[in-house]
């Protein structure tokens, strides 16, 4: 049963840190590119970070470039996505998503609530 797992969500005040973990099993992580995303109610899902199979080469939006950094362990199926600087505006449901690289797998998580508040 394929499965995408977040964590590490929770309430943070503005300008601290939070990493959030996305536990991946029932499919073969290696071989699928990593994204992650968020929602906020009443606005689009906006896609936060990407990052690549072989080379983890990575990739972000403008808005979170350099606060939002992500990354992979491939020997713990797990992505990360590491947020500093953290803003009001991050408050957000974050989601994690596997794509595989052919088009043949396009997993989610159930997301993980953080809220950026003092």
């Amino acid at each position: 049963q394929v499965q995408l797992v977040e964590s590490g969500g929770g309430l943070v005040q503005p300008g601290g840190s939070l990493r959030l973990s996305c536990a991946a099993s029932g499919f073969s992580f290696s071989n699928f590119v990593m994204s992650w995303y968020r929602r906020t109610p009443g606005k689009e899902r906006e896609w936060l970070a990407r990052i690549s199979i072989l080379t983890e080469d990575t990739d972000y939006p403008d808005s979170v470039k350099g606060r939002f950094t992500i990354s992979r362990d491939n020997a713990k199926n797990t992505a990360y996505l590491q947020m500093n600087n953290l803003k009001p505006e991050d408050t957000a449901v974050y989601y994690c998503r596997a794509t595989h690289s052919t088009g043949t797998g396009d997993f989610w998580g159930q997301g993980t609530q953080v809220t950026v508040s003092s």
